[in-house]
């Protein structure tokens, strides 16, 4: 997995304006080895504690995210790593004590006026009850989207798509979107015939409408 270290002026770039001092004051205080990765599929941010690793807590961040989700993910690692430092592993990774801390991180951010309205808004639900996992904070996650600098032309989120429509994932495989169940949309692969299920976040191209 690449990733590379990334010096406090550097972070900047990273981060909306008004978050880098007070992200560089936790950095500096918990003495935290961050790294930034190039790219992965699976995970947008990774926490390791300091008796993991040596002397130092260890938080990585993909670098490929747009400014607020970068400043986000980081917050969410970092609740970890507070969480961590009270509890050490007494309790559960994403248990009422992360929530607790994760809650407190992103009402402080929020105050401070970083994020857009639509951004904030979104955030009062993770404020109340925060998601282990990034596919947890599906209208989240759509709105941040809007911020992405780099977008894939000709693609579309599925929960954009019409019930029907033929799409192509990224993996190259047709698929006819279903109806959605619970959170996620049950699709189906036309050659195969086969079932599967698709985050409404997934991006894909439609290559007939329903």
């Amino acid at each position: 997995m690449p990733v590379s270290e990334h010096p406090m002026q550097a972070l900047a770039s990273y981060l909306p304006e008004k978050s880098f001092e007070q992200v560089v004051t936790y950095i500096h205080h918990y003495r935290i080895y961050l790294t930034i990765s190039k790219q992965r599929k699976s995970v947008l941010g990774d926490y390791r504690h300091a008796g993991t690793w040596g002397s130092n807590h260890r938080i990585s961040v993909n670098g490929n995210l747009n400014k607020y989700e970068f400043l986000i993910t980081l917050l969410h690692e970092l609740a970890h790593l507070l969480t961590y430092e009270q509890y050490r592993n007494k309790v559960e990774p994403h248990g009422k004590e992360w929530k607790q801390q994760y809650s407190l991180l992103l009402t402080d951010f929020v105050k401070q006026k970083i994020f857009p309205a639509d951004i904030e808004r979104a955030l009062q639900k993770s404020i109340i009850n925060p998601a282990a996992t990034a596919n947890g904070e599906t209208e989240l996650l759509l709105v941040l989207r809007k911020y992405d600098t780099e977008k894939k032309a000709g693609y579309q989120h599925i929960i954009d798509i019409p019930e029907g429509a033929l799409f192509e994932a990224e993996n190259g495989r047709i698929f006819r979107k279903g109806a959605k169940r619970r959170k996620r949309f049950e699709c189906v692969e036309v050659k195969t015939g086969l079932h599967y299920t698709f985050s409404p976040i997934t991006e894909v191209r439609v290559i007939q409408a329903a």
